[in-house]
């Protein structure tokens, strides 16, 4: 596996930190990968600008920040505008279409989608965008598999909430392989 650095990044409250925890603790405890995840955001928990980062490598990671992503999953306009300029050429830009107008300034594979408008059509809760998120990433890149992310889940959600973040992650899978 080439080492996969991924910047996730948005507004605080969209669950970007929650889910890049989610595919770091899904990759090394899930599918015998090294990760690691590293986070930051602005002075404002909610609203404020959120990044965080995930390495995953077969092989030891020796620096856990994330300097020039060959993912970036931007989920809102100041977040892409702010990080959109980091990314590797030949990367991956994956955006939320109700929520980032790209630009082709970046020489990245553009994905632009409408999760957020699927989870609220499907589910109608906003709370697990960041779930459909990761399983849209997961179905354009084969990363690791869904059910280690929803093994994770098991782990750390309440049961009431498992049947709607199954189905968010599934809806992002769908949307993800679609996409290719």
């Amino acid at each position: 596996m080439e080492r996969s650095r991924i910047v996730f990044s948005g507004s605080g409250g969209q669950g970007v930190i929650t889910a890049a925890i989610i595919l770091a603790k899904a990759a090394a405890l899930f599918e015998d990968k090294h990760a690691i995840q590293s986070q930051s955001y602005g002075a404002a928990a909610r609203g404020g600008a959120t990044r965080s980062d995930v390495i995953i490598d077969d092989g030891e990671i020796n620096f856990p920040k994330v300097i020039q992503p060959n993912i970036l999953v931007s989920l809102t306009q100041d977040a892409y505008n702010k990080f959109s300029s980091i990314i590797r050429p030949g990367g991956l830009l994956l955006v939320d279409a109700r929520y980032v107008n790209t630009e082709k300034k970046v020489a990245a594979k553009h994905i632009s989608l409408p999760m957020y408008e699927t989870v609220m059509d499907q589910i109608g809760k906003p709370i697990v965008f960041n779930i459909c998120m990761l399983g849209t990433l997961l179905g354009i890149t084969g990363l690791i598999e869904p059910d280690s992310i929803m093994k994770v889940l098991e782990t750390t959600i309440p049961k009431d909430f498992m049947e709607m973040n199954k189905k968010s992650l599934e809806l992002g899978y769908q949307m993800g392989q679609s996409s290719l």
